[in-house]
């Protein structure tokens, strides 16, 4: 929940910042700004909660630790990458298919009940799914439409 706090609050004080400087609302710039925020502010979990994070690998997926590590890395990669003019477009497909290729982890947390926060599992369990697997649909569809389209 706390993801899409940060990209709709980042998109709404970004277009207000943008409409000071230059005039108007740049909704294209403040879509690529939110969603790099989003993803700088994940990529934060990956190194504060990382234990709960190897968590919701599947066992069969060796180095557990330095795959969400890796993951994190990506992330910040790609929030710098949407601001690389020659890199923006194929960053925003890359970022589709990573957000593609984490939803089966997402829905894996969900059936075991993981709270990856407190390393616990006593989490929301598939209820925690209704939100998860829509919120995935709403970062494949902000990408394509402000940084593809």
């Amino acid at each position: 929940m706390k993801p899409l706090f940060v990209l709709f609050i980042v998109f709404v004080i970004s277009n207000l910042v943008i409409r000071q400087y230059k005039g108007y609302m740049d909704y294209q710039l403040a879509g690529k700004i939110a969603l790099a925020a989003m993803l700088l502010f994940t990529s934060l979990g990956h190194i504060i909660y990382t234990k709960g994070m190897m968590l919701m690998l599947p066992d069969v997926i060796p180095f557990k630790k330095e795959m969400i590590y890796a993951t994190g890395v990506l992330e910040v990669l790609g929030a710098f990458g949407l601001f690389v003019p020659s890199l923006s477009r194929l960053t925003g497909i890359l970022l589709i298919v990573f957000f593609i290729l984490i939803l089966p982890t997402n829905i894996q947390a969900g059936i075991k009940h993981l709270n990856y926060e407190t390393t616990t599992f006593d989490g929301k369990g598939p209820g925690y799914l209704w939100f998860r697997v829509p919120f995935q649909i709403v970062l494949i569809c902000w990408t394509y439409y402000f940084v593809l389209r």
